[in-house]
């Protein structure tokens, strides 16, 4: 999509839309546009509330369609609140097929003026998506899409404000597009090839790839354990970033890169089953994240970490009852092969803390059914054993459209994981399940700073909703992103 700006509202050009906002009982139109906006505000038909939308056709101007958009009260209004009003226009845009709008970006008294803008764009490019590779040939007309945006109010310095927006936006484009193609074609090979594409976008990235004779070597049996059954090869995917060559804080970035689950022998039921192909968005977060902090140049340190497997059901399946032994030798007793996310992280970790030495640790797992039950899926939830990196996450999670919730890492159910075999059994029932998801992670961290984010809801939605066109959300992202630009300040 290409996009231009005019910092006066008289020099747009022209356009099949003009988006003009309104805050709630705040109706004021430029004089150019009373005639045709006024007879809408009088009838009432209008109010302004939060992504409220009206059609209106002047006789004459710049523009052969005029949508008012409601903002909602200003006194209430949030970043948040900016970007789904803003989705809302865009879908009602692409509802007549519009190719090219004019967007006026609207003022507030309190809220600084860059903010706004970065909420503005976020939600055009976030709502501006669409995954249509899939659909058979003349069988289904791919979505409209925006291909001109011209925003209304904005001057020269504005410009690396919405560069910088737009490559982050990408970022979660690549990560969507991974979550959101077939499971038989995003397996753990694919993964293994997609960072050695992403090796590519800079001289300051090396990819290592690590095989399965390799992860035999290494005895990492926890992997290994979940890939049995599979007919494709399980990977250990490392991509290291030197932003900052002269600092020694290094950060690592976990992903869980499970390419389909079924639950192995705990099998899923058909509804559970169902959007299992999204159990590796955590490995297209943190893949993205890096390919995008490359991009943008930040001098940070960051190594991604994915372990890649498939959970499939045969002959093989990793057995419940049975002990397998993890890389950091504690063996493990499994009472639930389902849980089996939190076993391939936990090599990964190991690995990590043991191999690379990281100042901290961030995962990210679609990990638990319990967070979804506590948060839907609007929200993800985390625990951190630091608690500045927590406070640094929530800040970042607030500039963001990534929702986050700090739960609290109680040791007492660590007893649940007790085995009479074996040094833990792998889950520890369902309830407080992400708590305790969180607390059989953190067996495998040591005392290296960390924090896990489950974001088993966030990631891939039951329908789409705001600016989420597809399922995939691409969530983890801009968190990232925004921690990592400010982890030196």
């Amino acid at each position: 999509m290409k996009y231009k700006f005019v910092s006066q509202f008289d020099k747009r050009e022209k356009a099949d839309v003009l988006i003009f906002p309104f805050w709630e009982k705040s109706l004021h139109s430029p004089s150019s546009l009373k005639s045709s906006l006024d007879p809408v505000f009088l009838s009432g038909d209008f109010k302004g509330k939060n992504g409220e939308t009206f059609f209106v056709y002047p006789k004459d101007g710049k523009e052969t369609r005029i949508l008012a958009l409601g903002l909602g009260p200003e006194d209430k209004v949030t970043i948040e609140l900016l970007r789904r009003a803003i989705a809302s226009a865009l879908r009602a845009v692409k509802s007549v097929k519009a190719k090219s709008v004019n967007i006026v970006i609207p003022k507030h008294k309190k809220i600084d003026h860059k903010e706004v803008l970065i909420g503005f764009w976020e939600g055009i490019l976030l709502s501006n998506y669409t995954f249509h590779k899939l659909m058979g040939e003349g069988l289904k007309e791919a979505p409209p899409m925006l291909e001109k945006v011209s925003l209304i109010g904005i001057e020269v310095k504005d410009t690396t404000i919405l560069e910088e927006t737009s490559t982050i936006m990408e970022g979660v484009y690549f990560a969507r597009d991974l979550v959101n193609d077939n499971a038989d074609d995003i397996i753990p090979f694919h993964l293994a090839e997609t960072a050695r594409e992403i090796e590519k976008v800079s001289s300051k990235i090396k990819t290592t790839i690590y095989d399965r004779a390799w992860l035999e070597k290494q005895k990492m049996g926890l992997i290994l354990a979940v890939n049995r059954a599979s007919h494709v090869d399980p990977f250990l995917i490392e991509v290291a970033y030197t932003g900052n060559p002269k600092s020694k804080k290094q950060i690592v970035l976990v992903g869980k890169g499970v390419t389909y689950d079924t639950g192995g022998l705990s099998i899923k039921p058909t509804e559970g089953m169902l959007g299992m192909k999204c159990d590796m968005a955590g490995a297209a977060a943190v893949l993205a994240t890096i390919r995008t902090i490359a991009i943008l140049g930040l001098k940070v340190n960051v190594t991604v970490v994915v372990p890649s497997v498939e959970n499939a059901i045969g002959s093989k399946s990793y057995k419940l009852g049975d002990v397998y032994r993890s890389y950091s030798g504690k063996t493990i007793e499994i009472n639930n092969t389902d849980a089996e996310g939190r076993l391939i992280l936990a090599d990964a970790l190991s690995y990590v803390v043991k191999n690379i030495k990281p100042s901290l640790i961030i995962d990210l797992a679609t990990l638990t059914g319990s967070v979804v039950m506590t948060f839907g899926e609007l929200m993800a939830g985390f625990c951190a054993n630091d608690e500045t990196l927590a406070k640094d996450l929530l800040e970042a999670s607030h500039k963001t459209s990534d929702a986050l919730w700090r739960l609290p890492l109680i040791n007492e159910y660590k007893e649940s994981f007790k085995s009479d075999i074996a040094d833990l059994v792998n889950s520890g029932g369902r309830d407080a399940g992400a708590i305790k998801g969180a607390l059989f992670l953190q067996e495998f961290v040591g005392d290296t700073k960390w924090a896990h984010i489950d974001i088993a809801g966030a990631a891939y939605w039951s329908k789409s909703k705001y600016y989420h066109p597809t399922k995939a959300t691409g969530y983890g992202v801009q968190l990232l992103v925004e921690y990592l630009k400010h982890i030196n300040d």
